[in-house]
């Protein structure tokens, strides 16, 4: 019979299979690292954080002690985890049917991870840039015009920070 590995023995190495190393010592500067008194809530969004993590409430909670939220403090400095740039001729013709792909997969990703938004997007013909809150998103939303689209996709995480740069393009 095989011994199972507890917690502490189990120390994950290598890459994950997003390319990310696996690096536990970087984390993302914008989150606390201690929990926060609850209820509380985002004066800037409305996001509720309980049970350890942040959600969007049902009604408001008015007894919440107000805490800015990692991801409205990322809006509020302009500093984003996140960019997916889309670039080449392919979006002069598709652009509007790929923004209905992203403006859905962001909403599907934002009402389910309150820090996970989009901070703000940039167009013109042959180009769309999208700064996101968090590093998932961009990733989620690579994966999603690259299965639709067929482009060409490329990710790159900062290996020093909590960041990440994805790219997708497609000329035809």
């Amino acid at each position: 019979m095989k011994k199972m590995q507890t917690p502490r023995e189990f120390q994950p190495t290598g890459r994950r299979r997003s390319g990310r190393a696996q690096n536990p010592e970087i984390e993302d500067p914008y989150m606390t690292g201690k929990k926060l008194a609850e209820p509380s809530a985002c004066p800037g969004c409305g996001a509720v954080y309980r049970k350890g993590r942040w959600h969007w409430p049902e009604l408001p909670d008015m007894s919440a002690t107000p805490v800015l939220c990692a991801a409205c403090h990322r809006i509020a400095e302009k500093l984003p985890a996140g960019i997916l740039t889309l670039s080449g001729a392919y979006i002069g013709v598709h652009g509007d049917e790929m923004m209905n792909l992203i403006n859905h997969r962001a909403e599907q990703e934002k009402n389910e991870h309150p820090m996970n938004r989009v901070m703000g997007v940039e167009r013109s013909a042959d180009k769309i840039v999208i700064t996101t809150t968090d590093i998932h998103l961009p990733r989620r939303i690579g994966r999603a015009l690259n299965k639709a689209h067929h482009g060409k996709l490329d990710m790159s995480y900062d290996e020093d920070a909590y960041a990440v740069r994805v790219n997708w393009q497609r000329d035809e």
